[in-house]
């Protein structure tokens, strides 16, 4: 028997002409034909599912409105004081990154929140402290940025500890802002422990709001008074646009996403560090770039398999995920001075298992030498041979060379993404194709498509109706032929059978 995937994986199967013939079939021909396609199913037995995929269509466009900016308050304090776990607290859920280890969280870190039907913005920070030098002074920076760019402080105390050098050097630094600054004595866990909290006046900032982040005692007390002094709209933060593209930056440990975030935000938005794994939150940030508003997310570098990871990694790659299932597009960058790993094939392949459009983005291009070059193509062409259709560009996230080819492969991804064939169409495709290339027989039988549709676009999705299963082969055939006919450079093309029998008379 001969092997399917020789027989329809060859790309040298083509037929020119096929492009040439569908041309020829205009809309209403390719709808008489589809017609009468639709109508020999009854002859079939179908049930509720099939006949809900034959009456689907998606419809609808993403379109951008402005929206008021959502007040912001900003959550600081040193390292280890529960600042992430009263995030946690006050969203309703599960979103910051929490472990007993100091200095988890590194970014500022926004979430979207609702507390008695009014929706604001809270920024998580990583702990501030004086004197800070590499890593943690980039981190003390960016708490810093949010005090500058919030309407209203949240300092978090540790009550069991009580005020520290640092807790003081903190609240000089509240001191030169002119926001509302709400001292939070965190870990109060019962009554006995108040006492603890009514030694935090001694800091000068006020009341003390006794609160546990772990349990919610005392939470729904302290934010009432927050919301009282809490403006509608926030006189700091940018307008919200509603409706932006959504784009997932992906890549391993250290590769660049976190200067490709703040090269097109324009500002240090996230901290950069040559040490590996310095994100840990998804960062979300709005950018203009090529004259639209985009939704750049920055996730945590995907180490090795999730099972295998322990603590911070183990959440951060959990986050990665969930951000790149609420994208629409994933930036996947490569380092090109490092050879393609089976690393950086398993988080491109992870974006396809997720349906999502793909750009590949090869990074640090300007350190690239021509032994190197060779090398890459050749890795490309052997490891990435699968994602041939994804658009690739070429750049340098720290010095910003070619980011501007970034915005053209983007909008080709999430065009291809959107994509819909009309049913006339693609059963003219379909027909026109299996006439010249018709399924082989196996084992005495023949499987036909009876019909077909595309049932939902993000990514495109098309129903085979048939007599029996297509080889694997003979689908990515399909596929390609499509792809050759209609383009769908930069989308993943999902294809479906749904093998029906004839009903019995």
């Amino acid at each position: 028997m001969t092997d399917q995937r020789d027989e329809y994986d060859d790309e040298s199967v083509v037929d020119d002409r096929l492009a040439e013939r569908l041309s020829d079939v205009d809309d209403e021909l390719a709808d008489q034909r589809a017609a009468a396609l639709r109508s020999g199913l009854s002859d079939y037995d179908l049930d509720d599912d099939d006949l809900d995929v034959l009456e689907h269509s998606e419809d609808g466009e993403d379109a951008i409105r402005y929206l008021p900016a959502l007040p912001v308050i900003a959550i600081v304090g040193r390292p280890n004081v529960g600042k992430s776990a009263l995030v946690n607290r006050i969203l309703g859920r599960r979103e910051a990154v929490v472990e007993d280890t100091p200095g988890v969280t590194r970014d500022r870190v926004s979430y979207k929140g609702e507390w008695l039907d009014r929706r604001f913005t809270l920024v998580d920070t990583g702990g501030w402290e004086p004197d800070a030098k590499g890593i943690d002074a980039s981190v003390a920076a960016q708490a810093e940025v949010a005090i500058e760019l919030c309407d209203v402080v949240l300092f978090v105390v540790d009550a069991t500890v009580g005020a520290t050098s640092t807790d003081e050097h903190v609240v000089r630094l509240l001191r030169k802002t002119n926001r509302p600054v709400f001292l939070v004595a965190n870990k109060v866990d019962d009554a006995r422990q108040e006492s603890e909290a009514a030694a935090l006046w001694n800091l000068g900032l006020g009341e003390p709001h006794p609160v546990s982040a772990l349990h919610g005692r005392g939470v729904a007390d302290m934010l009432e008074a927050v919301f009282k002094v809490l403006p509608q709209v926030s006189a700091v933060a940018k307008d919200e646009f509603g409706g932006p593209r959504r784009v997932a930056i992906l890549g391993r440990p250290n590769v660049g996403k976190s200067s490709l975030l703040n090269k097109t935000a324009g500002e240090e938005r996230v901290v950069v560090n040559e040490l590996a794994g310095t994100t840990r939150d998804p960062v979300d940030e709005q950018i203009e770039l090529g004259g639209k508003i985009w939704r750049f997310v920055d996730t945590a570098g995907i180490r090795r398999r999730v099972h295998l990871q322990q603590g911070a990694d183990f959440y951060a790659s959990l986050r990665t995920q969930a951000a790149l299932e609420k994208a629409e597009v994933a930036v996947v960058l490569l380092d090109v001075s490092q050879p393609i790993s089976e690393q950086d094939v398993r988080i491109i392949d992870l974006v396809l298992e997720s349906g999502r459009a793909l750009v590949l983005a090869y990074n640090k291009w300007d350190l690239l030498d021509d032994d190197r070059r060779r090398y890459l193509e050749r890795e490309i062409e052997k490891d990435l041979h699968h994602v041939a259709w994804a658009p690739r560009v070429n750049i340098s996230a720290k010095t910003g060379r070619h980011l501007e080819k970034l915005v053209p492969a983007l909008e080709t991804a999430l065009e291809s993404w959107d994509t819909r064939i009309a049913t006339g169409k693609f059963n003219a495709f379909l027909t026109e194709l299996t006439q010249e290339h018709p399924h082989p027989v196996r084992g005495g039988k023949q499987p036909r498509i009876l019909f077909g549709t595309q049932a939902a676009s993000r990514p495109p999705t098309f129903v085979l109706f048939t007599t029996g299963f297509l080889d694997p082969g003979y689908r990515r055939f399909i596929q390609r032929r499509l792809r050759e006919i209609y383009g769908f450079e930069g989308s993943p093309i999902v294809i479906n059978m749904r093998v029906r029998e004839k009903r019995q008379r």
